[in-house]
This record gives C-alpha cells, sequence and structure tokens, in this order.
C-alpha cells in the first residue's frame, strides 16, 4: 500500500510505501513541544520506504538531539517527518498522510504525559527496550 502527504502549504510532497514499523503516540516533552499539542501520533518507517516526491529543495532540518532530525518545509514552515538515525526509523506524523488508517499500538515516553489517555494501550516509561529504552510500562 502507498500513502501520500505533503506540507501545509503543499510545496513539499512525500509518499510511503508498505506498512508502517509502529504506531503509536509519543508524550516526550520535545514532541509535544514540536507539535503545538499535549501528545504526538506518530508512523514510524523503515527510510527506503519514505520519500520525498516534490519539493526537496524546501526540506529543512532541526536536529537538537543526534536522536531527532525533525524535517519541516522552509516556505510554510509545516512539519513533515523526524528521522531517527540511531534506530534507523522515520517517525511520519499522523496527520502529515491523511489517508494513512491510523492504529496506535502503544504509547511512549508515558512517564512525560500531561494528557493521561485510558484506552487501554501498552503505556512504556520511555522506549521499547529493543529500540534502546527501558521497555518499563507505566500504569494508566
Amino acid at each position: 500500500m502507498a500513502y501520500t502527504g505533503s506540507c501545509f502549504c503543499g510545496a513539499v510532497e512525500l509518499r510511503v510505501e508498505g506498512e508502517p514499523e509502529a504506531m503509536g503516540y509519543c508524550h516526550c516533552r520535545s514532541c509535544r513541544s514540536w507539535s503545538g499539542g499535549p501528545v504526538n501520533a506518530f508512523s514510524l518507517w523503515k527510510p527506503d520506504a519514505v520519500t520525498i516526491t516534490a519539493g526537496a529543495e524546501h526540506v529543512a532540518t532541526f536536529a537538537r538531539t543526534p536522536l531527532s532530525h525533525r524535517q519541516y518545509c522552509a516556505k510554510c514552515r509545516g512539519h513533515l517527518m523526524t528521522r531517527h538515525p540511531p534506530i534507523e526509523l522515520i517517525d511520519v506524523f499522523a496527520a502529515t498522510l491523511p489517508d494513512l488508517p491510523f492504529r496506535p499500538a502503544v504509547h511512549v515516553n508515558y512517564a512525560e504525559t500531561v494528557l493521561p489517555m485510558k484506552d487501554g494501550l501498552p503505556k512504556l516509561r520511555d522506549f521499547p527496550a529493543e529500540l534502546g529504552g527501558s521497555g518499563e510500562s507505566v500504569p494508566e
């Protein structure tokens, strides 16, 4: 399956192919600050599944930490995705892909939440162990 999306002004277009490696919610302070919301809905993809199909010259990157290289359109400042080099995955924001059936399976960095969500999904203190986190669950 393939899904397309764009930045806020449409100058940058992207395409993802296949199925995401994971989908869920991130509650970390960085994602909240970047997204402007109390939680960030993510879809994680292998790098070869994500292609900029138009407007690559408008893609800018801000890397506050080595873990997250946040990419956005330099024209409208619309957020597109976050590259995570250490784990070799790209978070294409769920809102960037309007036709993607968003099926969250986990909450990460739930220890930092400002919006408790009682939805029955696993809540992890930080990240799954296979991605370098503790894998420790926290109560809903």
